[in-house]
């Protein structure tokens, strides 16, 4: 793929977006391992009754975040985006057990035992996702940028729904079994939590194709780019 090189005060437009969209990417990553213990139930039009994890809802924004810079900025600085947010993942599990170790006082409105049942559990929800979630990204933006070639910068929606579809998939499995053996969940509910999240992952990935059109189109105009080239930062 080709490198744009723009003019210093498009460049350093083109930068601030890349910090929003990784502060995006990490705050979305971040946030679903924290909030990960809630499980809802939501009927799709009467067609499916999903039971997930609250903690799936910010998680897809992390595929679209990453496709998009992918698409625009090419493939190192979306696996720069995916390092980052390990080392953000990391940080937080620090700072989580950090705080489960710490006694609460008598008058904490949040005590030791509620607390621990709310957050010591992160740890362990951190440690697996953080790993399948590595490995679901770096085969995301492999798989991205395969594709990106083969039909040279065409078929955006191709790749998008390619990479995310199977990764999203890697990562679903992957995170459900080291949660089942590290005893978070119970490994009967493998099956229908398998099936769930990755039926919603794929229909999120199904809707967030029209997002991912309407910025890559913006970053075409407003950068003037073709659909081989990427921007040089």
């Amino acid at each position: 793929m080709n490198e744009k090189t723009l003019s210093s005060k498009d460049k350093n437009l083109a930068f601030n977006i890349y910090l929003i969209l990784a502060a995006i990417f990490i705050a979305s990553l971040v946030v679903s391992n924290l909030i990960f213990q809630k499980f809802f139930s939501w009927d799709f039009f009467g067609w499916y009754n999903f039971e997930i994890s609250v903690g799936i809802l910010p998680y897809p924004i992390t595929f679209l975040v990453t496709d998009l810079i992918s698409e625009i900025y090419g493939k190192k600085k979306a696996n720069q985006v995916v390092i980052t947010g390990i080392f953000a993942s990391a940080f937080s599990l620090l700072i989580i057990m950090m705080s489960d170790l710490a006694p609460a006082t008598e008058w904490s409105p949040v005590g030791d035992e509620v607390f621990h049942q709310v957050f010591g559990l992160s740890a362990l929800a951190v440690f697996a996702s953080a790993m399948a979630y590595l490995v679901a990204q770096f085969v995301d933006i492999r798989i991205y940028h395969f594709w990106k070639k083969k039909t040279k910068g065409r078929h955006l929606w191709l790749r998008n729904n390619f990479s995310t579809i199977t990764s999203q998939f890697l990562d679903t499995f992957s995170v459900l079994f080291l949660l089942c053996s590290f005893g978070v969940i119970d490994w009967n509910l493998f099956g229908i939590l398998l099936l769930n999240g990755f039926l919603f992952k794929l229909l999120v990935a199904l809707l967030d194709t029209p997002i991912l059109y309407i910025f890559v189109y913006w970053f075409r105009g407003r950068f003037n780019l073709q659909a081989h080239e990427e921007i040089e930062l």
